[in-house]
């Protein structure tokens, strides 16, 4: 089980450690546009990301789309940190982009799906038409989390990214309110 929260500058220690990960820089760190990942995070680096969601959070709650806004996933009975999730775009037809990492210590305990649930949950409840990821073809844990969580694949954009001067595939997942919902109700709980 796990819970939702908005980032705080205190945990800007685990999230630079996070991003020291190769699997992380890999799939959800900044690329330069040959696909090299940016130099891991410093705490600092971390916290000015911290701020900006926070930024984010606040002009959400000013009445603005979500866009930018971020979760700290957490384990629900220890309160620790085990990943993130969050809202990338929010576009003026309803439609809503997002993304999630989760730590190396914390995979394959379920963490990232029962967070896709619960992010995608939310995003429905704030009037989202639709929710959609992008997966590097590669990353089939992320695509199982997908799946996993009542996305339907809906394609794949070839040669749409770049990753060490390669170009490389990307998959496409998304999830409409009204056949979501009957998956979720089909699920037991």
């Amino acid at each position: 089980m796990v819970t939702l929260r908005p980032w705080s500058r205190d945990d800007a220690r685990f999230m630079a450690k996070a991003f020291a990960d190769p699997a992380i820089r890999r799939y959800n760190g900044a690329h330069d546009r040959l696909g090299r990942p940016a130099p891991p995070l410093s705490i600092e680096d971390a916290e000015a990301i911290i701020d900006e969601f926070a930024a984010s959070w606040r002009a959400f709650g000013a009445g603005e789309p979500p866009s930018g806004v971020a979760f700290a996933i957490t384990e629900a009975a220890s309160g620790g940190l085990v990943g993130c999730c969050g809202v990338d775009d929010w576009s003026k037809g309803d439609v809503a982009q997002f993304g999630y990492w989760i730590g190396p210590s914390a995979r394959g305990r379920g963490y990232a799906t029962r967070a896709v649930v619960l992010l995608t949950r939310w995003l429905f409840e704030l009037g989202a038409a639709r929710a959609f990821l992008t997966v590097e073809a590669d990353n089939e844990a992320s695509a199982a989390v997908a799946r996993r969580a009542g996305f339907v694949h809906e394609g794949t954009m070839r040669a749409h990214s770049v990753w060490q001067g390669e170009r490389i595939d990307v998959m496409w997942f998304a999830a409409v309110p009204h056949e979501w919902m009957m998956r979720e109700q089909a699920e037991p709980t």
